[in-house]
């Protein structure tokens, strides 16, 4: 996300994020790799996204989450026509599917599934990725929720192209 919490801009568009032509080139860890991504996916069991982070995702020449289930958030994705991915349409069929799999440790991305989690009190950590650049409005993952939620700092870590990485423990 941007400094400022957006992950996208109202829009939809994240040439901010993925370099485009005038966002001076996508974020640098500087050591040309993935900000510890790849590690970070090996360490769960499964991913939960909603339509439009697959949708950003699914066109990319290497699929990241190569050997975890991936379960879709969408009303509007045809079940099946993926392979690489599961479909459900509502929040509690996911939670069932995960459950029921046995899954411990699940990866949510995208805003309005990071958001729908929260909300129903299913997030454990949450770790924050902040891309040194400001853009003023835009998407976030955090809206109105039933109540606070209390966070305990965790770990930060900084990257030499910028980036900060702070993971925070939900506290209950």
């Amino acid at each position: 996300m941007s400094v400022d919490g957006f992950i996208a801009r109202l829009d939809g568009d994240l040439t901010w994020l993925t370099g485009g032509e005038d966002a001076g080139g996508a974020p640098d860890d500087g050591e040309g790799g993935d900000f510890g991504f790849g590690e970070f996916v090996a360490g769960v069991d499964a991913l939960v996204m909603g339509r439009s982070t697959y949708e950003f995702i699914a066109p990319f020449a290497e699929w990241p989450y190569l050997g975890r289930p991936v379960h879709v958030l969408s009303t509007t994705l045809t079940p099946g026509e993926d392979a690489r991915i599961t479909v459900h349409p509502s929040l509690d069929d996911v939670v069932a599917a995960i459950e029921g799999a046995g899954h411990r440790r699940v990866y949510v991305d995208g805003g309005r599934t990071v958001h729908a989690f929260l909300a129903a009190g299913l997030v454990d950590d949450l770790t924050l990725s902040r891309v040194p650049v400001l853009i003023g409005t835009g998407l976030t993952p955090f809206g109105e929720l039933p109540a606070d939620i209390r966070l305990e700092h965790e770990r930060t870590r900084t990257f030499a192209g910028g980036m900060v990485q702070t993971t925070y423990r939900v506290r209950r």
